[in-house]
């Protein structure tokens, strides 16, 4: 029985360079054994700097290597399905950025190719990992907060390079594909639901044909509600405040949390607008992608059935489609 997960990386993305390959190198249940780029120099230097063994200049190399046990795929979002689908042909398991398609209609397809083929297919939410959620999570089920009725978020950052895959619209880039789908997850999960309509507003950037800036709102069970704003042409920001009826929960650094220092949440009962009834709780520092590779590690190793699998990267899909259908329509759109 294989004891370690030797993974290969299609591509050299900045994820993949910044966060991912440095975490599962660093993981206890895996290691980066291989690298593919279509421009093979990339290849052998990502493969020079982390210290892996095998550099290929063609996705189709390293997905035949039979010494590679599942795949990390970080490429554009247009090539997460054909990709993450050729990887479980090959025999596979595949942990694929998000968002897992461009819409959910793809996603599905995936989902049948991934039952089909019996392998594990995960999408790469790594926030999910962090224990800032999970401590929020919980807080909400004990009843901390009240009857949670409302999730405000914020997610923007700059960036107006035209040959940034974000900034190109027909690989799937654009603000609520990067970075909108981190609101509509998280509230999902902190909401334990699914949305019933969603309604968007959107500024698209006449360069790119990207939505730079996108507003949304997601109605979910009991009247509870998401309000969001994502932009790629806004100053950095990050921000979840999650409202119930006794009190507030503040979440500073929600999806980019450090791994090398600790986070806080701020539990506030309201009693005063100067933080009178303001708590605050201090979350170890944690490295969130390195967590995330090893339950990726784990669920292949073990053989056992994932939670969440991808009806809940079809979900979070069908809310993206919603939002895109609502900001040509202009009116709510059924989820």
């Amino acid at each position: 029985m294989i004891q370690t997960l030797r993974g290969g990386v299609l591509g050299c993305a900045g994820i993949a360079e910044k966060a991912v390959v440095p975490a599962i190198q660093s993981s206890r249940l895996g290691h980066v054994a291989a690298i593919a780029s279509r421009d093979e120099d990339k290849a052998k230097y990502m493969a020079a700097r982390f210290g892996i063994e095998k550099a290929y200049g063609s996705y189709a190399a390293l997905l035949a290597d039979p010494e590679i046990d599942a795949i990390y795929n970080p490429l554009p979002n247009h090539l997460h399905v054909p990709m993450t689908i050729r990887a479980l042909e090959q025999g596979k398991p595949v942990l694929c950025e998000k968002p897992i398609a461009l819409t959910a209609d793809e996603a599905e397809r995936l989902a049948a190719a991934q039952q089909a083929s019996g392998l594990h297919v995960a999408e790469a939410f790594m926030v999910r990992h962090h224990p800032q959620w999970k401590t929020a999570h919980a807080l909400i089920a004990k009843g901390r907060l009240g009857e949670v009725q409302a999730i405000q978020t914020i997610f923007s950052y700059y960036l107006d390079d035209p040959a940034n895959v974000r900034n190109q619209a027909d690989i799937g880039g654009g603000g609520l594909y990067d970075v909108g789908c981190y609101a509509i997850n998280t509230a999902r999960f902190l909401f334990d639901a699914e949305p019933i309509k969603a309604i968007a507003l959107m500024e698209q950037d006449e360069r790119f044909g990207t939505d730079r800036l996108t507003s949304g709102m997601l109605a979910f069970p009991q009247g509870r509600q998401l309000v969001f704003a994502c932009s790629t042409q806004l100053a950095l920001t990050q921000k979840v405040t999650v409202f119930g009826t006794r009190a507030r929960l503040d979440i500073p650094v929600p999806f980019n949390a450090p791994a090398d220092a600790t986070t806080s949440l701020f539990l506030d009962d309201g009693r005063d607008l100067a933080g009178g009834g303001r708590v605050e709780i201090r979350i170890e520092a944690v490295d969130q992608y390195r967590e995330q590779a090893d339950a990726f590690a784990e669920v292949v190793l073990s053989g056992r059935q994932a939670s969440p699998g991808l009806s809940d990267a079809i979900a979070n899909m069908r809310a993206i489609d919603a939002l895109f259908r609502s900001a040509v329509s202009g009116r709510f759109e059924a989820v």
